[in-house]
């Protein structure tokens, strides 16, 4: 059995993008709790040359939503600067999260094969519309995921690796 584009791609964003809408309500709910500003979580960084917490979430939805987008349109950019509370980034996943819900497998298998172009600037960097998905979209989504989870740790939220793998998609009986 072959599997689909919207199989590889839109099933598995549905589960990270889901588990993100879970762990950052468990960091809400944590920071609220022990009295922690969330306005400093989303100002958090792991490191002082990495982006903080809210362009985590930022790229959580630009790599998900906006990339099918950007498949269907031809072309993708990185993310806009959105100037977003922690209120604010949960809506915005959870939009992400909704929209990747709605989205139909026919939809997106017919995009196979099409050509969508990355701008960074004045480059332009030419993919199939799986290969983008497949090795851009999907490894930046898992490292922009993983880095907003890691931050939500770092101030204390009790977090495990079940919070972050999210629904996984067992064999139905």
């Amino acid at each position: 059995m072959a599997i689909s584009l919207y199989d590889a791609t839109v099933a598995s964003f549905i589960q990270t993008v889901g588990a993100a809408v879970g762990f950052m309500e468990k960091g809400r709910a944590h920071c609220a709790e022990k009295g922690i500003d969330l306005q400093s979580v989303v100002e958090t960084r792991l490191y002082p040359d990495m982006l903080p917490f809210h362009f985590q979430a930022v790229c959580i939805a630009h790599h998900t939503q906006g990339a099918i987008e950007g498949v269907q349109a031809g072309e993708f950019a990185p993310p806009p600067s959105l100037s977003l509370d922690y209120a604010g980034l949960q809506k915005l996943v959870a939009d992400a999260h909704a929209y990747l819900k709605g989205l139909k497998a026919e939809d997106i298998n017919v995009l196979e094969g099409r050509e969508v172009i990355f701008r960074l600037g004045s480059n332009a960097m030419p993919f199939t519309a799986e290969d983008f998905l497949l090795t851009f979209s999907m490894p930046n989504l898992h490292f922009h995921a993983t880095t907003a989870y890691d931050i939500l740790r770092m101030q204390g939220t009790s977090l495990g690796k079940r919070d972050y793998l999210g629904a996984l998609r067992m064999k139905r009986r």
